[in-house]
């Protein structure tokens, strides 16, 4: 009996891990203390711009070639499995220091302190991004300009102008409504540095936990305003504007170019060498596969130099 008990667990468990190890298992959020394991996954935390970008680039990889040894014969007959999480960019960059994930991803400059930091740091660009100024469609400010000044959006986000009236007279005397990113993401250090200068954004500003949210409450405020990632503009497109910053529009062109200076970088990063499975993902990130979907997202796609 005992020996018949044994057996029905051994299988049970058998049957467990081939389910957990199936090769179409979807990217998933993990926990950014649980350590990283090159053997069971690889781990990618960090921006909640990029989390969408490589969970579907992952996807599409791991629906592909199912088990290691057939993206590379010589690697393990082992289910593939990618997790991405997002809190922001600065966790990214924890992250990768730590290595509580294989990869962190980021989307702005990591700093040369930062990169000092780590005894191994490796960086692959894979796009460039673009803060928009934006607003709500039904915004009035858009049938009397396309675009704001720099001194304009630093007169919003500031809160020196309280009322889309005090940045034209013409405009109705409604409450102007800013919406930034919180102080985990990347976006808002970039805006910063880009427009704001030695100028503080107002303590009145709502502070969105992701880009996604951040495009949202544009969406449902005719009076808001914020800096959404052109990729949250062209994934809702006629739901949300965005307006030419200095004469500039936020095109691919303009963005590659450099005339568009609200503009960063989609960074994936790593402390440390990479593991053969980690370096074939990364070569699909990188390839024009990969790239396809930074683009399809409505992002700039770069070919990094690995």
């Amino acid at each position: 009996m005992k020996k018949r008990l044994g057996l029905i667990l051994s299988l049970a468990l058998t049957v467990g891990i081939v389910l957990t190890g199936c090769g179409n298992q979807k990217s998933v959020s993990t926990s950014s203390n649980e350590k990283a394991s090159s053997e069971s996954k690889i781990m990618f935390s960090g921006s909640s711009t990029m989390a969408p970008i490589i969970s579907k680039i992952a996807d599409t990889f791991t629906e592909k070639n199912k088990t290691w040894n057939k993206v590379e014969g010589s690697m393990p007959e082992k289910p593939i499995q990618i997790a991405v999480s997002s809190a922001g960019s600065g966790t990214g960059v924890k992250a990768a220091l730590e290595k509580t994930s294989n990869f962190g991803l980021v989307s702005r400059e990591v700093s040369k302190d930062e990169k000092e930091k780590m005894d191994k740091y490796k960086e692959f660009k894979i796009g460039m991004d673009a803060l928009t100024i934006s607003v709500n469609p039904q915004n009035s400010i858009l049938s009397k300009k396309k675009g704001l000044t720099k001194e304009e959006i630093q007169k919003i986000f500031s809160g020196e102008a309280k009322l889309w009236s005090d940045v034209d007279p013409a405009l109705p005397k409604n409450k102007i409504v800013i919406v930034v990113r919180d102080a985990g993401g990347g976006a808002g250090e970039v805006f910063e540095k880009s427009i704001m200068g030695d100028k503080k954004v107002s303590k009145e500003a709502v502070q969105a936990p992701s880009m996604g949210a951040l495009g949202q409450k544009i969406m449902e405020n005719k009076d808001a305003i914020g800096y959404a990632s052109v990729g949250i503009v062209e994934k809702n497109a006629g739901k949300i504007v965005a307006m030419d910053v200095d004469g500039v529009t936020p095109t691919a062109e303009n963005i590659i170019e450099g005339k568009y200076k609200i503009a960063r970088p989609l960074l994936v990063i790593k402390n440390g060498d990479l593991t053969a499975e980690e370096k074939s993902f990364i070569n699909y990130i990188t390839s024009e596969e990969g790239l396809k979907v930074v683009k399809e997202l409505g992002f700039v796609p770069v070919k990094s130099e690995k």
